[in-house]
């Protein structure tokens, strides 16, 4: 298995990003990929919602992993629907229709749980995705990462293309994005707490009830490997850790690894967001041998000695 991406030209989209830069990492440390044969395009050079440049960084490729997305907190898809919903659909169209024109032998797509119906039994299981209709703060979003699994389904079937789907739940670790307004709940956190100073108080939105399940980056990271080497057909794949947090409870605990001795405020005026999220992993488990290495604890503990020593080169 891993000679066989060894000997494979593989293009990561979205390779200098949070996630795709810990794939380049794990392809190069423990799969035994070379630099020479990973192709990692930056967004500023190949704009993937123009589909010649998707043509462009396709060609000669043999596996695409494609991370590239236009992502962000409650607050960004609740403020920017419209931009989530037209860059991701559009960036998914060509570079999926470039990769079959090219030829690639192996495509994955990484969607993400927010695709997922806002009201739905628990644990979310992978034959739910359709039953409803995504959470209304996010709902763009969550519509234009499930239309992945309708595209990756037609080119199977007109093509014989070999597209898959992973659908990873919430994701943290070092190199997420801090900004205070729009980024995600644990990299907020995690700021917030330690750059508290004096000030003793906290602000979270809604009221710290909903639920989550928080995949640590590495791990991640080695779900959309993983799929790579291993995952055929078209039943898209949970990736997570298998464990449901609430945010009050996620609060506590970054408190406690960051020192924080304020309390928290639940401003009640802003989204809650989904109010639950919790997802079974065992198709995971079973088509890929997809075991999460790292508890909620330990990838906190990664991520704030991250934020300690690279906070002043954060913006």
């Amino acid at each position: 298995m891993i000679s066989f991406l060894k000997e494979k030209k593989i293009l990561v989209t979205g390779g200098k990003g949070f996630i795709g830069s810990h794939v380049t990492d794990i392809l190069q440390s423990e799969f035994g990929v070379s630099k020479e044969n990973l192709v990692i395009p930056a967004s500023e050079d190949y704009d993937l919602r123009i589909l010649d440049n998707c043509f462009k960084i396709t060609k000669g490729i043999d596996v695409v992993l494609h991370l590239a997305a236009k992502v962000g907190g409650v607050g960004y898809s609740s403020k920017f629907p419209a931009t989530q919903y037209y860059d991701n659909i559009l960036m998914d169209l060509q570079i999926v229709e470039a990769a079959r024109q090219n030829n690639v032998k192996k495509f994955v797509l990484v969607s993400s749980s927010c695709a997922y119906p806002k009201d739905c039994e628990y644990p979310l299981r992978e034959d739910y995705l359709f039953d409803g209709l995504p959470q209304e703060t996010n709902r763009a979003y969550g519509i234009a990462k499930r239309i992945e699994v309708v595209q990756a389904e037609a080119y199977q079937q007109q093509y014989g293309m070999n597209i898959v789907v992973v659908i990873p739940n919430n994701a943290y670790g070092p190199r997420d994005h801090f900004s205070p307004e729009y980024s995600h709940v644990i990299p907020s956190l995690i700021k917030k707490c330690l750059e508290s100073g004096d000030n003793n108080e906290v602000v979270l939105w809604g009221d710290g009830t909903p639920t989550r399940d928080f995949l640590y980056v590495k791990d991640f990271a080695r779900g959309v490997i993983l799929a790579a080497l291993k995952l055929k057909g078209n039943e898209p794949v949970n990736l997570g850790s298998g464990v449901e947090t609430s945010i009050k409870e996620l609060a506590q605990l970054i408190a406690e690894l960051t020192g924080f001795n304020g309390h928290f405020v639940y401003d009640t005026s802003k989204p809650n967001g989904q109010p639950r999220r919790s997802v079974d992993i065992s198709r995971a488990k079973n088509l890929l041998g997809f075991v999460p290495a790292y508890s909620l604890k330990e990838g906190l503990k990664e991520t704030i000695a991250w934020y300690k020593e690279n906070f002043s080169l954060i913006t």
